[in-house]
């Protein structure tokens, strides 16, 4: 039996995201035979029906701080849970765990994790001083393991690409199929801001049908009524689009593996749809999305001005052109250091 047999999996779950879905069913594939985790979930019923596994509330602090006491180590699992973006207490509250559990003598990994932004300079600070009590760590990306270094980590950890792309591929099979939009509300877009991207939309292909897949329950569903509501979608770009349902992250995958074209917002929607093998774009509105576009080597538009004028001709450049497997299998591959790194556990 591995001597880490019940560690505490700490994140983002059971938030009906399927970016957070999809990194909890990679952490519980990836980790050794034996282990009875214990998830940190907002819906607790949810991930215990869906998974099998045991939770505890991750709302509550308490809550979880006892969870600490009665595990053999903590997994930071995905996501980039050392920030300030959300608030400095959020910081407060991982760092909290990581201290309480090197007092009891627990390792913590840090498992396919983004590090920042560290916007404060107390956060900075915090994080200096935490870094240096993890037993192990994998970054997702090369600018995490960079500021790592930075605040002064010797051990800047493995570096590989998002968790997510060690989920199993789909066949692509969306040659003239539809355009499938993973958008999400963002104060970036507002209102009216929204029109030019719409237009830019509406010139795209004119004869697809356009498919609202919403990753986040709470907050992209309902994006195409309220646009739709506020008078900003065009008879005939309204005619043409409807919003689809995916419960499961592999649900999501099928819906882009029938696509011609997969235009995300999501950083995770982006993943799921070039694992699938799906043609992708990207539209970014946080660095993360950036980042993830330039390792694919796909067109990718910010969101902090207007549209290129080119963007028409860049997304109709890529309607059903998949991207180049050997990229998709060279950031699969790059997920190993991942599973390395919870090879601790056993």
């Amino acid at each position: 039996m591995p001597l880490r047999q019940r560690p505490l999996l700490v994140g983002y779950y059971g938030e009906h995201n399927l970016g957070d879905d999809a990194l909890l069913e990679v952490l519980l594939a990836g980790l050794p035979v034996g282990c009875r985790p214990l998830v940190t979930a907002r819906d607790q019923a949810q991930v215990q029906r869906r998974y099998g596994v045991d939770t505890v509330d991750r709302t509550s602090l308490a809550a979880v701080m006892g969870a600490v006491g009665r595990c053999d180590a903590v997994v930071f699992g995905g996501g980039s849970l050392l920030q300030d973006s959300t608030s400095f207490l959020s910081l407060v509250y991982y760092a909290a765990l990581v201290v309480l559990a090197r007092s009891q003598g627990k390792p913590v990994l840090l498992w396919g994790q983004g590090l920042g932004p560290l916007r404060r300079r107390r956060s900075r600070w915090l994080v200096r001083g935490v870094l240096p009590l993890v037993t192990a760590v994998s970054w997702r990306d090369p600018g995490s393991a960079a500021l790592a270094r930075s605040l002064g980590s010797a051990d800047g950890g493995g570096v590989g690409a998002d968790p997510v792309w060690s989920v199993a591929p789909e066949l692509w099979r969306g040659e003239g199929g539809p355009v499938v939009l993973c958008f999400r509300p963002t104060p970036q877009l507002q209102g009216e801001a929204w029109m030019p991207w719409l237009q830019t939309l509406e010139r795209l292909a004119p004869e697809r049908e356009l498919l609202w897949l919403p990753f986040h329950a709470h907050q992209d569903r309902g994006l195409l009524a309220n646009l739709r509501a506020q008078g900003l979608l065009s008879p005939a770009l309204a005619a043409r689009s409807r919003e689809l349902r995916a419960e499961r992250p592999r649900e999501a995958m099928r819906v882009c593996a029938r696509s011609g074209l997969v235009l995300a917002m999501r950083l995770h929607g982006l993943i799921l749809a070039a694992a699938a093998g799906a043609p992708v774009a990207a539209l970014s509105y946080d660095p993360k999305v950036q980042a993830a576009a330039t390792d694919l080597g796909c067109p990718c538009a910010r969101l902090d001005g207007p549209p290129p004028s080119d963007l028409t001709a860049r997304w109709q450049a890529c309607l059903d052109t998949p991207l180049p497997q050997p990229v998709v299998r060279r950031l699969r591959a790059s997920t190993e250091v991942h599973r390395q790194v919870l090879a601790r556990l056993g």
